[in-house]
């Protein structure tokens, strides 16, 4: 607060001399002075109340409030940290048992392509001895049909060759014989 410096007023009218003011007082108090007592009285009052103590009893309960905050945060902390550990944990497991079944979908894949390798290899195999089959019956086949042209074409020469050869009186003379030959048996 800016303090007003005590004014002295003077007026040339009753002789140029400076007129001074004197400060007005209560009880010979000046207001600083009651300015200051009143403080006191209200200092004193708040003391005789025991307001600074209420006042300490509410700080207190206040800090208390906190720490009950603080330590229920530090509890709040401590159950957060051991569900994330649990849950590392969890996905260090989960990851474990990821690879143990890729590990065994890779070696069952392995065994599935090796089987499949064992079957079509005999795939093949059925498939090349059928083919084979078919080859050596397509083979008989030729030569049965090969054979039986032969005896078609034999058959057509000898009758050719009889024709040609024998006559009636000949055949005759085969006949007789042939059935001279039956009495024989």
């Amino acid at each position: 607060m800016a303090e007003h410096p005590v004014t002295t007023a003077s007026t040339e009218a009753h002789g140029g001399a400076p007129e001074h003011h004197v400060e007005p007082s209560a009880l010979g108090l000046t207001p600083p002075a009651w300015i200051a007592l009143a403080m006191a009285v209200v200092i004193g009052i708040l003391i005789w109340k025991r307001v600074p103590a209420l006042i300490a009893a509410a700080l207190d309960r206040k800090i208390a409030t906190i720490r009950e905050q603080l330590d229920e945060a530090a509890q709040l902390r401590a159950e957060a940290e051991a569900i994330k550990a649990d849950y590392e944990a969890k996905a260090a497991q989960a990851g474990a048992e990821a690879a143990t079944m890729l590990e065994r979908a890779r070696a069952e894949a392995d065994g599935i392509v090796r089987q499949a390798e064992v079957d079509a290899a005999a795939l093949v195999e059925r498939r090349t001895r059928m083919a084979e089959d078919k080859i050596a019956a397509a083979e008989r086949a030729a030569v049965d049909e090969v054979r039986a042209k032969a005896a078609r074409a034999a058959t057509a020469a000898a009758e050719t060759l009889i024709r040609d050869k024998l006559d009636a009186g000949a055949d005759n003379a085969m006949v007789d014989a042939a059935i001279a030959n039956l009495g024989k048996r």
